[in-house]
């Protein structure tokens, strides 16, 4: 008897806290960060080099913001077309095309520690002369850079090799014992 005076306790206990559980309002909050993608003014830039003509188009910033305080959580990006034309009368070898971005004194703007900094953007295209390189652009911009608005002009190095290379062979006289 002792027994079933403990289980119809447990019983009934069980009972009202699944009909208190059932009975609480669920919060539905919605999303904490959001994706702004701001285009560049202007969106498309031509640069004329010595050996090479640069078109880069449909400049846009993407930054994940936190929608609770409106800041920006995530290192911002650069993404956009590039276009490359070898205007030499050699075959060049590119390898990297890096980004740097300055300030309205021509200063470099600097990453903070904690950001991801991705300025190198790999090519790996071999152009003949009058060639042209087509690719995508993606790479990371300072915040400071969006933040502040101090960006004012974006430096684009191109990192290139002059083909054919002149190679030298040295042979060495070891051997493995």
């Amino acid at each position: 008897m002792h027994f079933k005076k403990i289980f119809i306790f447990i019983a009934l206990c069980l009972i009202i806290g699944f009909l208190g559980c059932s009975k609480e309002e669920k919060k539905v909050e919605g999303p904490k960060q959001e994706r702004i993608t701001k285009n560049l003014v202007p969106p498309k830039s031509d640069l004329k080099g010595q050996n090479f003509l640069v078109e880069l188009s449909d400049l846009q910033v993407l930054t994940v913001v936190d929608t609770a305080s409106n800041e920006i959580v995530e290192t911002p990006t650069l993404r956009g077309n590039i276009k490359i034309t070898n205007k030499s009368k050699d075959i060049l070898d590119i390898q990297a095309v890096t980004l740097e971005y300055m300030d309205d004194a021509g200063k470099p703007i600097a990453y903070k520690p904690e950001e991801k900094i991705v300025k190198v953007y790999p090519f790996w295209k071999v152009l003949q002369p009058e060639g042209i390189a087509e690719g995508t652009l993606d790479v990371t911009i300072p915040t400071k850079a969006i933040k502040e608005k101090s960006l004012r002009k974006i430096e684009v190095d191109l990192v290139y090799v002059p083909s054919p290379l002149k190679r030298e062979i040295l042979t060495l006289s070891e051997k493995v014992e």
